[in-house]
């Protein structure tokens, strides 16, 4: 990112990750785990028709994103590549390792770091799944880095707004 005030940034004084709306999007559908290893797996037909739908509900949605974070791994690029046309502003994207199954420590870290002074933050990403034994958190996707970034957040987690949008 380029020196002096990020495009889109906050008008607060104390620019802060923490003053940013995180919009976190699971990968589109991913071939299965045995057609390659974990990382270099690339998208299904499905989710390859998904993420463009997915991009024109977030174009309708009304959030803008000022930066992207990503994982490296196939799916989460082919999904940003493919939602990315639908924007009506497609911002800058920054790939992390940190981001491939990290903890939600990690993804915090990642973001304070990226998402300084900006207000709309999207990270595409994976959905971590709870150890079964886990009874604070009974849900899949991410609900459990969500939980990990904000808490109980300002509505439930267990909230899809995915159910408003592609299938």
């Amino acid at each position: 990112m380029s020196s002096g005030p990020a495009p889109h940034a906050t008008s607060s004084s104390s620019d802060s990750a923490a003053g940013c709306r995180l919009l976190l999007v699971r990968h589109a559908k991913a071939a299965p785990k045995h057609v390659a290893e974990d990382f270099e797996r690339s998208l299904s037909d499905r989710g390859r028709a998904d993420a463009p739908e997915t991009g024109r509900w977030l174009a309708e949605s009304g959030f803008e994103p000022h930066l992207v974070l990503c994982s490296p791994a196939r799916r989460t690029r082919e999904t940003w590549e493919l939602i990315a046309p639908a924007l009506p502003d497609v911002p800058p994207a920054v790939y992390d390792d940190r981001l491939y199954n990290g903890a939600p420590d990690a993804l915090a870290t990642v973001l304070a770091e990226q998402g300084v002074g900006l207000s709309h933050v999207m990270l595409v990403g994976h959905g971590r799944r709870p150890l079964p034994d886990d009874a604070a958190v009974r849900a899949v996707g991410v609900r459990v880095p969500a939980v990990g970034l904000s808490g109980s957040g300002p509505f439930p987690l267990d909230h899809h707004p995915r159910r408003r949008g592609p299938r």
